[in-house]
């Protein structure tokens, strides 16, 4: 039994690299960012997180930039940090995971931070024992609960299936039981090459790939339709600057790039040829939560941002847009007149403006989803006093509330 640390241990690879670790009965710590931080940890402290190991899995990894943290910061300055450290603390073996595709001179910042670290690992002295290092480069992985697994499930969901890069992009995706695996075995000494390009069985389109998330899936055929590359690369600049996920500029690059290689080392080091996604797919059939979590993710974020904007246009509204008359004579039906109907006018408009705001720009939504609906209760509290009229109007003004409140409650439970 071996002392492994994964760093990046809660990502998708990191999970189920653990999670295979384990069960060959090693001890396995799956370390967060909370725990070690890459873009923050200085060499000093690294060496000591690192020093009670003897193996380190390194799966940390951005796909854009994220806060405080950058990939110069995490896949370049970080992860040189890391190597260096871990020489100095005695670890015997090192795992890390890049990228296939990743070059110096590549076409994006993923691309280049990426191959900064790879150089950086290289660099180490390569007669010395101290350190036996692996670098994988796998393609595209798949497998439940994946970044990108997720949007190409949900793609694949859609009434028809959006035909995206016309057939050029061309990739090998690997099932991430197989990467996991893999790992597991290089952690154990398998022999391999020093840099392990990481591939399913043989290259595939994304209609292809489509197809088979659909088959997986258990949804009825389709028919596709045409996505202009123009059309593609406007979603992809609007998902990476108002989304979190793995859809951006940077990746439709590297689609467009293309993603293949010789699935032959990876099978020497596996001790078998990779599967085929079809059959690692079906190995993990899908249920009802997938279908509903695929139809439901292009439409998590639309649900926040409709109402995000539906409480801004209240506020903005309620600030003289709307006839103040008109508002001070509702407020009058339930007994407000003169400063505390201004009071409750204007600061229930601030409370929906910045409410809205803070839902489509601060992190904690689950939290301001529940201020939203506890001000709602509290406006239909009062609203209970106005004249039956509000209530019984055929537009439902007031009864307008019971979906919304649905809505929110839909909202939060699908935020993360």
């Amino acid at each position: 039994m071996a002392r492994i640390l994964v760093i990046g241990g809660t990502g998708f690879i990191g999970r189920h690299a653990a999670a295979a670790l384990r069960a060959r009965g090693h001890y396995v710590v799956a370390s967060s960012r909370l725990a070690i931080d890459l873009a923050r940890d200085g060499e000093a402290l690294l060496r000591d997180k690192l020093e009670t190991f003897e193996i380190v899995v390194n799966c940390a990894g951005l796909v854009r930039d994220a806060g405080e943290s950058s990939m110069a910061e995490v896949h370049a300055a970080g992860a040189s940090r890391l190597f260096r450290a871990a020489m100095t603390a005695d670890v015997k073996r090192l795992i890390h995971v890049s990228a296939l595709g990743v070059e110096a001179c590549g076409e994006t910042a993923y691309q280049q931070t990426k191959a900064v670290a790879e150089e950086a690992l290289a660099a180490l002295d390569p007669t010395s024992k101290r350190l036996d290092w692996r670098i994988l480069r796998p393609s595209l992985v798949v497998g439940r609960g994946g970044a990108s697994s997720n949007w190409l499930c949900a793609a694949a969901a859609l009434p028809m299936l959006p035909r995206l890069g016309d057939g050029r992009w061309r990739f090998q995706p690997v099932h991430v039981a197989d990467v996991a695996e893999l790992i597991s075995r290089l952690a154990e000494g398998a022999p391999s090459q020093r840099r392990l390009d990481v591939v399913g069985p043989a290259p595939m389109d994304m209609d292809g790939l489509l197809l088979c998330l659909r088959e997986w899936l258990g949804l009825a055929p389709t028919q596709f339709f045409h996505v202009p590359d123009r059309l593609l690369l406007l979603a992809a600049s609007i998902m990476g600057r108002v989304a979190s996920g793995p859809l951006n500029r940077e990746i439709v690059t590297l689609l467009e790039r293309g993603n293949v290689s010789d699935p032959g080392p990876m099978a020497a080091a596996l001790g078998r040829a990779p599967r085929a996604l079809e059959t690692a797919l079906a190995l993990e059939p899908a249920c009802e939560p997938d279908r509903l979590a695929a139809r439901l993710f292009l439409w998590r974020p639309a649900l926040r941002w409709s109402l995000g904007l539906l409480w801004i246009a209240t506020g903005v509204l309620s600030f003289g847009l709307y006839s103040q008359a008109k508002s001070e004579a509702l407020l009058s039906e339930i007994g407000l007149r003169g400063l505390p109907a201004l009071v409750a006018l204007f600061g229930g408009a601030a409370l929906d403006l910045l409410l809205g705001l803070a839902l489509l720009l601060a992190p904690r939504r689950r939290l301001t989803g529940w201020l939203m609906l506890a001000s709602m209760v509290a406006f239909s509290g009062f609203a209970a006093f106005l004249p039956a009229d509000y209530w019984l109007h055929p537009f439902a003004p007031l009864l307008k509330n019971l979906p919304l409140a649905a809505a929110l409650l839909v909202m939060i439970a699908m935020e993360p």
